[in-house]
C-alpha cells in the first residue's frame, strides 16, 4: 500500500513516543535452525529442493545483515525477522546478486494500522496492513506482525502482505510506483503489459474477476495484489489467467508450476 510521506511522517512521532527495538543479524554464520523455521512456516521455502533452500537461506541471512527490522510495542522474535526477510526474498529469488537498493528499515507493528498509523482497539478505520515510505522517510516500510503471519499462514487466500510490499519496492526501482516496473519488463513487453493490466483493473472493478478487489483501485496496486497471486497460488492463476500468468513469470524470471 503507498501513502504520503506525511502518514510516515505522523507514524514516526508516535514511534519515538513509543520507543522501538531494531536489530540486525549480527552472526558470521546462517544459524542451522532456520531450516525448521523456514519449512514450518514459508511454503515458498518447503517447496525448493534442498539446493534451492541453501540460496534461500543465503539470501535471507543476506537481507537482515543489511536491513534494520524493528518492532513497536512488542519484543521481536527471530521468526518476525525471517518472515519479514523472508517477504523480501521471495520476489527476487530468481534474481542474482540481487538486493533492495531502496529500503534500510522495515518497522513491525503489532496489529491493523489506521492512516495515522493508530494500532489501538479502539483507532477508527484500522485496516491498513503494510506501506512504504517516501520523501522524508524515504527507504523505510512499516508492516503489521498480524498481516505479516496472516499472509504466511493462510496458504489459500492468494495474499502476502509482506511480498506485497517489497512488489511496490521493485516497481519503485526505476523511480516511481506506477504498476510499469521498466527494470523488470522488456521493453517490447511494456505496452502488452498495460493493455493487459487494464483489461484485468476493468473485470475486476465489474465484479468479474478473482483477483482481490484491492487491484482495480490502481496500477500500482494492480501490480502488487497480482505478484501475491503469482506467488502463493501460481497454479490457480495459470488457470484462471494464463497470459498475466505468463507475464509475471517473465517478470519475476520465475517457474511456477506447483
Amino acid at each position: 500500500m503507498v501513502f504520503l510521506a506525511v502518514v510516515v511522517l505522523i507514524g514516526f512521532y508516535f514511534f519515538l513516543k513509543k520507543g522501538k527495538k531494531g536489530t540486525k543479524n549480527i552472526s558470521n554464520e546462517i544459524p542451522s535452525h532456520w531450516h525448521t523455521l523456514l519449512t514450518g512456516n514459508v511454503l515458498f521455502y518447503k517447496k525448493l529442493n534442498n539446493t534451492d533452500q541453501l540460496r534461500f537461506r543465503k539470501r535471507v541471512f543476506s537481507f537482515l545483515n543489511s536491513v534494520v527490522v524493528e518492532s513497536v510495542s512488542f519484543k521481536l522474535t527471530e521468526l518476525d525477522k525471517l518472515l519479514v526477510a523472508s517477504s523480501a526474498v521471495i520476489p527476487i529469488f530468481n534474481f542474482n546478486n540481487w538486493n533492495y537498493p531502496n529500503i534500510s528499515t522495515v518497522i513491525l507493528y503489532p496489529d491493523y494500522f489506521n492512516e495515522e498509523l493508530d494500532f489501538s482497539k479502539n483507532a477508527e478505520k484500522r485496516i491498513i496492513g503494510g506501506l512504504v515510505g517516501n520523501g522524508r522517510f524515504e527507504n523505510q516500510m512499516i508492516l503489521s506482525k498480524k498481516a505479516l503471519y496472516h499472509g504466511f499462514s493462510n496458504k489459500t487466500d492468494k495474499g502476502n502482505t509482506g511480498v506485497h510490499e517489497f512488489v511496490h519496492l521493485l516497481d519503485k526501482l526505476d523511480g516511481t510506483i506506477d504498476g510499469v516496473p521498466t527494470l523488470l519488463i522488456k521493453n517490447n513487453n511494456i505496452a502488452p503489459w498495460v493493455d493487459l493490466m487494464y483489461i484485468k483493473m476493468e473485470a475486476i472493478n465489474k465484479n468479474a474477476s478473482d483477483i482481490r478487489k484491492y487491484g482495480g483501485t490502481s496500477k500500482e496496486e494492480f501490480f502488487a495484489v497480482v505478484s501475491e497471486y503469482f506467488f502463493e497460488r501460481p497454479k490457480l492463476l495459470k488457470r484462471k489467467h494464463p497470459e498475466l500468468f505468463v507475464m509475471l513469470e517473465n517478470c519475476f524470471g520465475s517457474k511456477q508450476t506447483t
